[in-house]
């Protein structure tokens, strides 16, 4: 009875710890994987890159350049909006943006929202704690000629074991002095997921 009580044990303890076994591979970040269908990384970062892609190749870049001297144009990024179906963090997708217009280098990008309020909070402590020839004066920031903003919208169709979600990424770009919108663009992704 004994032997037999042993065995069975040592198939519970066998049984459970294959069932719970947990094995995690690291991946190259710009590897598409998709998983569950949802946005993902890979979404957010082709998003970004090809609708900045489409921005800078606007006729809006020549026209502030032949306007300014030859100046590069300044852009802060505001808002983008997730108006989807499902949590999507949008600092992920901004961070995004923001790394495709540094890395084009036609542009010239200043920080906006809580960034440049922690910046403006340094540079306010650096009045009293600061030595007099290293301390950052206020009123002397870059100003944005151009505000990005934009939302995340989602739409989902399904039946029983079968959807299909749909993106649209909608972003403007709007003269900060003249209110002009100067450049509308869409991104659109569609999903079929089986389960």
């Amino acid at each position: 009875m004994k032997n037999i009580y042993l065995a069975v044990m040592a198939l519970v303890v066998a049984g459970t710890s294959i069932s719970c076994s947990h094995k995690v591979t690291r991946i190259d970040p710009k590897e598409q994987v998709d998983l569950s269908g949802r946005w993902n990384n890979t979404d957010s970062r082709l998003v970004a890159e090809q609708m900045i892609d489409q921005v800078l190749h606007e006729r809006w870049v020549g026209d502030h350049q032949e306007a300014h001297g030859g100046q590069k144009p300044v852009v802060i990024v505001g808002f983008v909006t997730n108006k989807s179906h499902e949590h999507i963090e949008a600092e992920t997708f901004v961070t995004d943006v923001e790394q495709s217009f540094i890395r084009s280098g036609r542009v010239r990008l200043v920080q906006g929202g809580k960034k440049r309020d922690e910046l403006r909070a340094e540079k306010a402590d650096q009045q009293t704690n600061a030595s007099a020839s290293s301390m950052k004066k206020f009123g002397l920031e870059q100003g944005a000629d151009y505000i990005l903003q934009g939302e995340i919208n989602s739409i989902v169709d399904s039946q029983k074991r079968r959807k299909v979600v749909y993106y649209q990424i909608n972003l403007e770009l709007t003269n900060i002095q003249s209110n002009e919108v100067v450049w509308l663009g869409d991104k659109k992704i569609a999903k079929y997921v089986k389960n």
